[in-house]
């Protein structure tokens, strides 16, 4: 599967700014009405930081989650990916830098049906033009890490909520991503499933991957390494564990 080749976001120095959020405001219209979602956040992630955003259902935390991830847009303000301006870029550009950079987990799995638990684990490699061979074993070490060899060959609809929110995390690391995004992770995972997978972002945070993660879990949050807070769309508090 050919795919354009991306130019690579101007490299920062280790432990700089990934990511530059300046006066960023989400909103809906409806007629006269302006329904808030985001209001005035500003907001810096460093390299290799490992960031939990909290806060109330509604706060608005998935929403600005989507917007990093370039999943979304602003209705104003203004967002760096290592100093490249992607509030600048057309949708394609965007789409082409989170294929290639990033790695997202869904809370509502977002698998594609038609493919199997193979396919759906390999897409991300197709982006990237890595070699048949090499998403071979990039493909069968991830599957036997996260105990799915005997089931690489089923469908979502064959699958429990559990074991399709393992495969969105297994295709979401796979690539080794610049940045991993994960909308509540172990949301429909057994506790042992979800001490897993937060074991192994620990794990990939340690090797120098960044992450983002949007959970409910006081537990879960203690893996990162800075929690803030959003409330009405308001960041209210941004503290270090």
């Amino acid at each position: 599967m050919a795919c354009k080749k991306v130019r690579n976001p101007k490299p920062a120095q280790p432990f700089s700014s990934m990511i530059k959020l300046r006066n960023i405001e989400r909103y809906y219209q409806n007629g006269p009405q302006k329904t808030w979602v985001l209001r005035d956040i500003n907001l810096d992630i460093r390299e290799k930081e490992f960031l939990t955003i909290m806060g109330p259902s509604g706060a608005g935390k998935s929403t600005l989650m989507n917007i990093i991830g370039m999943l979304d847009e602003p209705n104003t303000g203004e967002y760096y990916f290592f100093d490249e301006p992607v509030h600048q870029f057309s949708e394609r550009r965007r789409t082409d830098l989170h294929k290639h950079y990033l790695g997202y987990v869904f809370q509502a799995y977002h698998l594609i049906d038609e493919l199997t638990v193979y396919e759906n684990i390999e897409t991300p490699l197709l982006y990237r033009n890595i070699k048949s061979a090499e998403r071979k074993a990039m493909v069968a070490d991830i599957l036997d890490r996260f105990n799915m060899v005997a089931k690489k060959d089923l469908f979502p609809a064959q699958l429990s909520g559990g074991q399709q929110q393992l495969v969105g995390v297994a295709r979401a690391i796979i690539g080794k991503p610049k940045l991993l995004l994960a909308d509540e992770p172990t949301g429909n995972l057994h506790s042992s499933q979800g001490e897993m997978i937060m074991d192994l972002f620990k794990q990939l945070h340690n090797e120098g991957m960044t992450i983002l993660q949007v959970t409910h879990s006081e537990k879960n949050a203690q893996y990162g390494t800075r929690i803030i807070h959003i409330e009405d769309g308001f960041v209210r508090t941004d503290v270090a564990v």
